[in-house]
């Protein structure tokens, strides 16, 4: 993978297709691949004439993982995102974010609405405000000697992907004490770009969808069907819905 570098970390991404760009930004102990590549996210953009560019947040994938829990506030980690669309001479781009990486894509839209044209909040609803409650439980299952001692669902949920994914679990960690940091209800007011707010029907984690996208100055949202946190990232109508949002509300793409 090409790498960059910013405020001292080097930091892993992909380019895929041609096209009007898409940043794809991945949520916690996931990365590039594993987030939008093997559920087929870069195959759709890429086919809808999109150009998808992945990034491995800090701590996560091929990047740098440091494990000082001040390094992974989320207007740190977007501020990896728009010194890689520096990098890349981006000046515009539509942004589509999963869980964290909503949370990561919200500060981005907040600190450089000049660069975001669009935004997708995949898998981040209400929580964007009031964070995440599951977030202790999630630092002591990564840091548990093992997964038998571990009870808690989500807990287990995540150790078992950490460990699936070969991640440092020490800086995914870190990066939980901190990304989890909740934003300002008058800052989400203050989002004047286009979003799309998508949660599945049945994620506990994310918070309901309807009452941020009413926050939202420009918000709307949907709801994936008979999905969890998990299992709604690569769902086909999680795609479609970005697609015709896409091709609402950022110019250039052929959808």
């Amino acid at each position: 993978m090409p790498t960059f570098t910013h405020s001292g970390l080097t930091l892993a991404y992909d380019v895929y297709g041609e096209g009007a760009p898409v940043l794809c930004v991945h949520g916690f102990a996931s990365s590039g691949k594993v987030n939008w590549l093997d559920t087929g996210w870069v195959e759709t953009l890429v086919e809808a004439g999109y150009q998808a560019i992945t990034l491995d947040n800090r701590g996560h994938g091929g990047s740098d993982k440091p494990h000082d829990p001040d390094l992974y506030y989320p207007s740190l980690m977007a501020e990896d995102a728009l010194a890689l669309l520096d990098h890349l001479g981006i000046s515009r781009v539509a942004v589509l974010g999963y869980s964290m990486g909503a949370r990561i894509a919200a500060f981005m839209a907040y600190q450089a609405p000049e660069t975001v044209a669009s935004v997708i909040f995949g898998g981040m609803g209400l929580n964007l405000i009031s964070g995440l409650s599951d977030g202790n439980d999630i630092i002591a299952g990564l840091r548990a000697p093992s997964l038998a001692s571990l009870t808690h669902p989500t807990a287990r949920q995540f150790r078992i992907f950490a460990d699936h994914t070969g991640s440092d679990r020490e800086a995914l960690a870190a990066c939980m004490e901190t990304s989890r940091e909740a934003m300002a209800r008058a800052d989400v007011r203050r989002i004047d770009v286009p979003v799309l707010v998508a949660v599945g029907e049945a994620d506990e984690m994310a918070g309901s969808p309807q009452p941020l996208a009413e926050l939202l100055p420009q918000g709307e949202s949907v709801v994936i069907p008979k999905r969890d946190h998990m299992r709604a990232t690569g769902d086909k109508v999680f795609k479609s819905a970005a697609l015709e949002f896409l091709s609402r509300t950022y110019s250039g793409g052929a959808v």
